[in-house]
């Protein structure tokens, strides 16, 4: 049986993110295992077709960092300080692509993502991260509906 020894949380800092870290810190006790948690913000290219300008995203996207590493701060110092030491990065990309390539770089185990449920036509226009993460992933992936969960 192969051991999970890295497992790994994408958030985006919705109130999911709070619903799904108890089963998360669950799997980080029961497996002993090491927390990385990822937070990617949308690159430029999936803005095509907005006429802002490269000068309007460079400013989108410090601001984006800053909050985002504001919110990671807290997400760790609040929720995870039992855990102990946990790994922390924010990057800029595809999100499909930079979790997946997230996992080959730290050599993750499993990753644990949440879904949000998207149908229909918010579903075509957004895609679904967990579809896509779950189709790519080298390492088991659990996911969980953080608006179907007991805990």
């Amino acid at each position: 049986m192969p051991q999970i020894k890295k497992i790994l949380f994408p958030v985006d800092f919705t109130t999911a993110t709070d619903k799904i870290l108890p089963f998360v810190k669950d799997m980080v006790k029961a497996f002993d295992a090491k927390l990385s948690i990822l937070h990617v913000i949308r690159s430029p290219e999936e803005f095509a077709g907005f006429e802002m300008g490269p000068a309007w995203y460079a400013a989108l996207e410090k601001d984006l960092k800053e909050g985002a590493e504001k919110s990671m701060r807290r997400l760790v110092a609040e929720q995870l300080d039992d855990l102990g030491d946990v790994d922390t990065a924010i990057e800029v990309g595809d999100i499909v692509d930079t979790i997946i390539n997230f996992v080959e770089d730290n050599d993750i185990d499993m990753i644990i993502i949440g879904t949000h449920g998207r149908k229909g036509l918010e579903k075509v226009m957004f895609g679904s991260v967990a579809e896509g993460v779950i189709k790519d992933a080298p390492c088991p992936v659990l996911t969980i509906n953080p608006y179907k969960t007991k805990k």
